[in-house]
């Protein structure tokens, strides 16, 4: 079975400096790692979909080898990636996707709001 919805903000709630919110409408949920967002899917797609922050090399890579990662639906697609659930990637590759967005978004994070996460 893969990664559902509750699974993957479960994932995400362990990490250091998370929150949810909903900045653009009821159905998309993003979450941020400070004051900048590394994971952001809707709520309510039967399909899940999460879009994550990638490094642009990995991102070419990553797109040609997988059907389901797609560049970033309505992101800079440089930078981002959609990946559809339930079809070829394991949740230890969501797992690792989503660590490596998280780890790209706080590394990008001003010096005093990494330092005040850490704290």
């Amino acid at each position: 079975m893969y990664m559902n919805l509750d699974e993957i903000r479960k994932f995400c709630s362990t990490k250091n400096g998370v929150s949810e919110k909903f900045p653009f409408d009821e159905d998309t949920l993003v979450i941020y790692v400070g004051s900048k967002m590394f994971l952001l899917t809707s709520i309510r797609n039967t399909i899940l979909k999460i879009s994550l922050k990638c490094d642009p090399i990995m991102s070419i890579d990553l797109r040609r080898d997988y059907k389901s990662i797609e560049p970033g639906y309505h992101l800079n697609k440089k930078h981002w990636n959609s990946i559809t659930l339930g079809e070829e990637i394991s949740d230890d590759q969501i797992k690792f996707f989503i660590n490596m967005s998280y780890n790209l978004v706080f590394n990008n994070l001003k010096k005093s709001e990494r330092i005040s996460i850490n704290a």
